[in-house]
């Protein structure tokens, strides 16, 4: 990349961009244009050449910006971009390559302008722009301006729902997503969420509005079938023998190096690692998509794209739509199910999955009614698992995947049902052999275990614990480990109760006899310890009073450690939930006296097994069902629009920002 490196930096010398960027008018009709169009550029695939070109881009964009209200020439290249999609389905039909060429590098242009004119105007200045025409002068103010950009918009949306995506199309298709992000990547520089904003209204109503569901589908279906880049060349207009190259000389020109085959590349470190697994369409794809669904409503109309996504089924329901959604459409939900399966490693991947099971009720069945669930659930864990390398927003979005998934009755049962073997990513126990469903408690609890010592998160634990108090009412042949870890859990939180009991007690003395230092808030700790340890005592009842016969190892785990809960059985928080608890300890402690002592392992477990059916299930106290429900909270636009937004500044396909431009975010968060 070191030629390219040169290369890219003489762009602003070169005679074709100072031409566009200087102060003659260009009409839509001259050869130039031509002249302009015929290169192709491998685009940089790291954050060093990324980097280079868009200085190189703001070099020619200072000069544009001050000489387009003479000239008109960003107009004038944007309608020449325009007539030149008018054929390109017919082009893509008939194989012409040179066409679509010219066309994509027309677009290619477009973007590296507008998104440099969009990270340094506001939304008012870059609509302006549109309105210069090769007159010196502005034209007729908001005809002309709303036409153009209405214009490109509408053209790049039917771009990517119309055009057929082959080799010879698919830098095309992929240039057409990648401009819509940039035309709404105005948020990323600003820190507040934007309400209203020019381009969200141009997207959102008018001529963009009855391609919403067409364009929510194709995005769907870009990120479904993960179509890979073609290879180098392939897509790209060569030079023929009958005289067809008359266009291609310009290659030195220009820079040898820097105009060759049109390749498709990451944006450095983070993403071009996953790109050679991936396709960068379904990456772009997703991300475009993700943009639309968090865009705010306004308030006369709500989101369009989120409705779409809200509301299509599957490809064999055959159930009418509502007339009153005009977004809805259908989709084949087996391939979108094995599409989410495969891509978890993504953020956007998981964020999706989060956005469809809370918002789209038929997906959310369709996935509940999966036989093969753990395809779905183990990814998810995956990510639970490696908490300490994701960051928080994706263990966040996977936690609540589980939550929305555990609040239903079938999956908690049916998890139980599947036994897996050899969990390879599992390191700190061989696991040769156990059920989904106790795997899920061992990583869920793991979680809480490094909350505690690390991240001290309330929001992590809440979640956590509501998702185990869900299941708590079904858990079934808990592997023998998974009730070990429930028991350890709470000894931790014992042990963690305790000390700062001590400290609050400590302080507490010392204060007396000193007027001067402030108190630690340890009621305030003291308070979190004993709702979490409260919420841990009804999940082992809740576990005790419905599925008792059910579970022998939680009951050995119990009996095992039965010294930890005595502290618990006076204290006024905890005395009426400790009743069930204290009874099945008792219960089964004077069973084995009766059996003698020096019992084996698996003649406690015999004694279990044959008291759990002894057990007068009456003189076990009912309590209300642990249910626990996710609801999104008030403004989710708040969290959702700047995560979205890392997402894209951290993982979109050649698209490169000074991170000193960004508002939206702090940079640690990016």
């Amino acid at each position: 990349m070191g030629a390219n490196s040169s290369s890219i930096s003489e762009l602003p010398e070169n005679e074709y961009l100072q031409k566009l960027s200087g102060s003659e008018p260009i009409s839509e009709n001259d050869p130039f244009w031509n002249q302009l169009l015929s290169f192709s550029f491998t685009t940089p695939t790291n954050s060093a050449d990324l980097k280079l070109l868009e200085e190189a881009t703001i070099s020619v964009c200072k000069s544009l910006v001050e000489k387009n209200p003479r000239t008109g020439n960003l107009g004038s290249l944007i309608k020449v971009f325009l007539s030149r999609t008018k054929e390109l389905k017919i082009s893509a039909e008939c194989q012409n390559h040179l066409f679509i060429w010219q066309a994509h590098n027309a677009l290619f242009i477009i973007c590296c302008l507008l998104k440099v004119f969009i990270s340094r105007m506001s939304e008012e200045e870059l609509q302006l722009h549109f309105t210069y025409e090769e007159k010196a002068g502005p034209s007729s103010y908001g005809t002309e301006c709303e036409d153009l950009i209405e214009e490109l918009l509408c053209c790049l949306i039917q771009l990517i729902v119309e055009i057929p995506l082959l080799d010879i199309t698919y830098s095309i298709s992929l240039e057409a997503v990648t401009t819509l992000i940039v035309f709404l990547s105005c948020q990323l520089f600003h820190k507040e969420i934007l309400r209203e904003s020019i381009i969200h209204r141009y997207l959102m109503h008018g001529r963009c509005l009855p391609y919403t569901s067409r364009l929510v589908k194709t995005l769907l279906y870009n990120f479904i079938r993960q179509e890979r880049s073609p290879p180098p060349g392939t897509h790209v207009f060569q030079q023929q023998t009958d005289g067809g190259g008359l266009l291609y000389g310009i290659a030195s020109g220009v820079a040898t190096g820097l105009w060759t085959v049109f390749t498709l590349g990451g944006v450095g470190s983070k993403a071009s690692a996953q790109l050679e697994q991936c396709s960068p369409l379904a990456s772009q794809s997703l991300l475009l998509l993700l943009v639309l669904a968090n865009l705010t409503d306004t308030p006369d109309t709500p989101n369009p794209y989120r409705q779409a996504i809200m509301s299509f089924k599957n490809t064999q329901d055959n159930t009418a739509f509502s007339s009153s959604n005009p977004h809805a459409f259908q989709i084949n939900f087996n391939s979108l199910y094995t599409a989410l399966c495969d891509q978890q490693k993504s953020d956007q991947a998981t964020l999706l999955l989060y956005m469809l099971l809370h918002q789209n009720s038929n997906v959310r069945t369709y996935v509940l009614a999966r036989t093969d669930i753990e395809n779905l659930v183990l990814p998810i864990l995956e990510i639970l698992y490696h908490v300490e390398e994701r960051n928080s927003h994706h263990v966040y979005m996977a936690l609540i995947i589980l939550l929305i998934l555990t609040e239903d009755d079938g999956f908690n049962r049916s998890i139980h049902e599947v036994i897996l073997k050899n969990i390879t990513w599992y390191a700190e126990r061989v696991l040769t052999e156990i059920s989904l469903g106790s795997l899920l408690i061992l990583v869920v609890i793991r979680t809480i275990q490094y909350n505690m010592t690390r991240t001290r998160d309330k929001y992590l634990h809440t979640n956590c614990l509501a998702a185990l108090a869900n299941m708590s009412a079904q858990f079934r042949s808990l592997h023998q480990y998974a009730a070990q870890r429930i028991i350890s859990l709470f000894s931790l939180l014992s042990k963690k109760h305790n000390k700062v009991l001590e400290q609050a007690t400590q302080s507490l003395r010392g204060s007396l006899g000193s007027n001067d230092s402030p108190l630690p808030d340890y009621a305030q700790d003291l308070n979190v310890i004993e709702e979490v340890i409260r919420m841990m005592l009804e999940i082992i009842n809740s576990c005790l009073t419905n599925s008792l016969h059910h579970n022998p190892n939680l009951v050995y785990a119990l009996l095992y450690k039965r010294d930890l809960f005595e502290q618990f059985r006076t204290h006024p928080s905890f005395q009426d939930i400790m009743q069930n608890i204290d009874l099945v300890i008792s219960f089964f402690s004077s069973r084995l006296e009766q059996a003698g002592a020096e019992l084996s392992v698996e003649r406690v477990l015999e004694i279990i097994k044959q008291g759990a059916v002894a057990l007068p299930k009456d003189r076990l106290r009912k309590f209300p069902e642990l249910k626990f429900k996710y609801v999104e909270e008030e403004q989710p636009e708040e969290f959702f629009i700047p995560y979205v937004w890392s997402l894209v500044y951290n993982s979109a396909v050649a698209l490169y920002w000074n991170p000193r431009d960004i508002q939206l975010f702090t940079m640690d968060s990016g």
